[in-house]
């Protein structure tokens, strides 16, 4: 059952929406309250676009996988598994349709788009393409994001998109869960023209994502099935070896393939411009890390207040920032793209960073545990004793810290352990004591870590 709300009405009420979306985007940033003519999922998902976007232009999908990364990961997602139920009922019959199928993980990337050839061209120009991430974080208002935001299935027609490059689209979309416990997936939707928002569109959609969650939980039964005929049988399978690290999948986190910023557990930042890397200074580092956390801007005085422990006069401010653009007009010669000089008055970049750091708070927001920690390589950066650096760095590590003590499972704890921040916290430490079987091999290395942890407090 949907709620009328997510449904498309009928042809003459859906043009009256698709006006009073035309009138909310030539609204937006003024006091006239078009909002309130938008559908109430719509309105709701505008409010939240909101947050991430001032700007429905400049809101652009984000490329997060490329090449083998994407195949690597979504080979290991347990969407892969019901791949063949959706290509059967979905995929095949609509490829000469005019309609694309696309599948995304629990975060709003894009694993797979499939279907009509010609119509896969065009998508691919508004980046609606594998590896591209069109949550409401990322794009606005989408389908995809919408349903993932909401959790409900959601059908979103031409300018009720956030993003104008969307508006000649419309796409119907539908969470799917995990059968077992009810949590989120990821989501398939149907993308194309006025078809795609069709009432049996959705239908067809709805009753597609319940076969492939029963199709999830009859292999998980057979799975099931086939290990107590081993124990039956007196044969066991083989025990993986495990240590107290995290998996290869953690150590493989993608990396985003933007412009970006890495200052996770390094002393010096990294920064990608057009595919090109260069390490920074610890004072540039600093400087380019506000920057981009500020999109807004920072005056000198303000930079100044943010980065030195003790007052420094605007001038060495100044001469700080001039090193730094010619250091980014000289690192950003002959790459593609339109490079990273700040701009001034008030200083600003020209566009936004991936940051490391923002990315693990947002996994960490959404609940996805397991990726934050494959992101995380240690504080931020470690040696800066800017104040406002100390403080994003207290952020993330306590964040971190509070979300897999209070709500993550023994494996993320355990991965978390092996922080070299984790090494003298007894708290976390005893708590994987408690959470671990008394039959577990993995027992003994926390005993014996409390056992050192309990000689060195003596």
């Amino acid at each position: 059952m949907h709620n009328s709300n997510f449904l498309l009405p009928p042809r003459r009420s859906a043009d009256g929406l698709q006006r009073a979306a035309h009138l909310a985007h030539e609204g937006l940033g003024s006091t006239d309250g078009f909002l309130r003519w938008l559908r109430t999922p719509v309105r709701e998902s505008w409010q939240r676009s909101l947050r991430h976007h001032t700007d429905p232009d400049k809101a652009v999908p984000e490329l997060v996988f490329t090449g083998s990364e994407l195949e690597e990961y979504r080979s290991a997602h347990p969407l892969a598994a019901v791949m063949p139920v959706i290509r059967q009922l979905l995929v095949r019959p609509g490829t000469d349709s005019g309609l694309l199928v696309a599948v995304g993980d629990e975060l709003g990337r894009l694993l797979w788009v499939e279907g009509d050839d010609e119509l896969q061209r065009h998508a691919e120009g508004m980046l609606f393409m594998p590896g591209t991430d069109w949550s409401e974080q990322s794009i606005g208002t989408s389908a995809p994001g919408t349903a993932l935001a909401s959790g409900r299935s959601v059908q979103i027609a031409g300018a009720e998109h956030f993003s104008r490059q969307v508006h000649s689209w419309s796409c119907t979309a539908v969470p799917l869960r995990d059968p077992d416990t009810g949590s989120v997936l990821g989501v398939v939707d149907i993308t194309g023209r006025d078809e795609a928002v069709a009432e049996h569109t959705l239908a067809l959609v709805e009753a597609t994502v319940a076969a492939a969650q029963a199709q999830l939980r009859v292999e998980r039964l057979q799975d099931a099935d086939s290990a107590r005929r081993r124990r039956i049988a007196g044969v066991s399978a083989p025990r993986p070896v495990r240590a107290l690290r995290p998996a290869p999948a953690l150590l493989s986190a993608p990396a985003a393939a933007a412009d970006s910023l890495r200052i996770l557990g390094r002393d010096l930042a990294v920064v990608t411009v057009g595919g090109r890397e260069a390490t920074l200074s610890i004072r540039h580092s600093e400087l380019l890390t506000l920057l981009a956390l500020h999109p807004e801007g920072l005056t000198a005085d303000e930079l100044s207040v943010m980065v030195y422990p003790e007052s420094a006069s605007v001038s060495t401010v100044r001469a700080e920032m001039l090193r730094l653009r010619n250091l980014l007009g000289k690192h950003s010669e002959g790459a593609p793209g339109p490079g990273l000089v700040p701009q001034s008055r008030p200083y600003r970049l020209p566009h936004g960073l991936v940051i490391d750091a923002r990315q693990v708070l947002g996994y960490l927001e959404r609940g996805a545990y397991r990726l934050a920690l494959g992101l995380y390589r240690g504080p931020v950066l470690p040696r800066s004793d800017a104040p406002a650096i100390a403080a994003l760095r207290s952020e993330v590590s306590g964040v971190l810290r509070e979300a897999v003590l209070s709500d993550a499972g023994i494996d993320a704890l355990l991965a978390y352990l092996t922080l070299a921040e984790a090494w003298h916290d007894v708290e976390a430490w005893s708590l994987a004591l408690r959470l671990l079987p008394l039959r577990s091999p993995r027992r003994a290395s926390v005993v014996a870590h409390l056992e050192r942890l309990e000689g060195e407090l003596r």
